[in-house]
C-alpha cells in the first residue's frame, strides 16, 4: 500500500459534543439501513455491474469491520483507567487523516480497495446480514456511551491496517463511524 501523507494540524474536539456527534450519525445510519429491511432479498442483493457491490454486500462488508473494531473498542475501554479525562480530545495526525478519508465528498464516495478478508463480493446474502449490522450498531452505542467514562486521547486500539499502528479512541471512533456513513451511502446509491 502507498500512499502520500501530509502532516496536518492536530484537531481538537470537545469530547461531550465529539461523542454526541458520533452517537447521531451512527443512529442516523441505523434508520437507513432499518429501512432496506421493506426491500425484497432481490433488490437487496441487485448489482449494477459484477465489479460493484449490492447493498447487502455494503451492510456485509461493515458487520466484517465490527467484528474486528468492536471488540477491540470495547476491550480498550474496559482496560482504561477511570481517571478525570481532558473535555478536549486531540486527534492524531495519521488518526484524522484516516477519519477525514472516510468521509463523502461533495455527497460521493470516493473508490478505495479493501482488503481481501473485508471484501463480501460476490455474494449471495440473506436478509440477516442487515439485522447483523443492526445488532452491532445497538453495541457501538453502548460503546459510545462507556467512552464517556475514559480518555480518548490517552486510550488507543489497534487498526485492521497493521498491528504495528494504534489510534487513539477518538479517532478510531471517527474512523470505524465515518466508515459506515460512507457504505450506508454506497449502499443508498445502489437503489437510484
Amino acid at each position: 500500500m502507498c500512499f502520500t501523507l501530509q502532516k496536518e494540524r492536530t484537531m481538537k474536539f470537545n469530547r461531550t459534543t465529539l461523542l454526541g456527534d458520533l452517537k447521531t450519525q451512527v443512529n442516523a445510519a441505523t434508520g437507513k439501513v432499518h429501512d432496506f429491511k421493506q426491500l425484497t432479498t432481490e433488490k437487496l442483493n441487485f448489482k449494477k455491474s459484477p465489479e460493484s457491490w449490492s447493498i447487502l454486500e455494503c451492510i456485509e462488508h461493515l458487520n466484517l469491520y465490527g467484528d474486528f473494531y468492536l471488540p477491540e473498542i470495547e476491550r480498550q475501554i474496559l482496560a482504561a483507567p477511570k481517571s478525570p479525562m481532558a473535555e478536549t480530545f486531540k486527534s492524531g495526525w495519521l488518526g484524522n487523516y484516516f477519519a477525514n478519508s472516510m468521509l463523502p465528498k461533495d455527497g460521493k464516495v470516493n473508490k478505495m480497495k479493501t482488503f481481501k478478508k473485508m471484501n463480501p463480493a460476490n455474494s449471495q446474502l440473506p436478509l440477516t446480514t442487515i439485522d447483523r449490522f443492526l445488532k452491532q450498531q445497538e453495541h457501538l452505542l453502548t460503546l459510545l456511551r462507556l467512552a464517556e467514562t475514559v480518555d480518548l486521547t490517552k486510550t488507543t486500539t489497534g487498526i485492521t491496517l497493521t498491528s504495528l499502528l494504534r489510534f487513539r479512541l477518538g479517532d478510531t471512533f471517527r474512523f470505524f463511524i465515518n466508515h459506515i456513513e460512507r457504505h450506508v451511502l454506497q449502499a443508498e446509491r445502489v437503489l437510484q
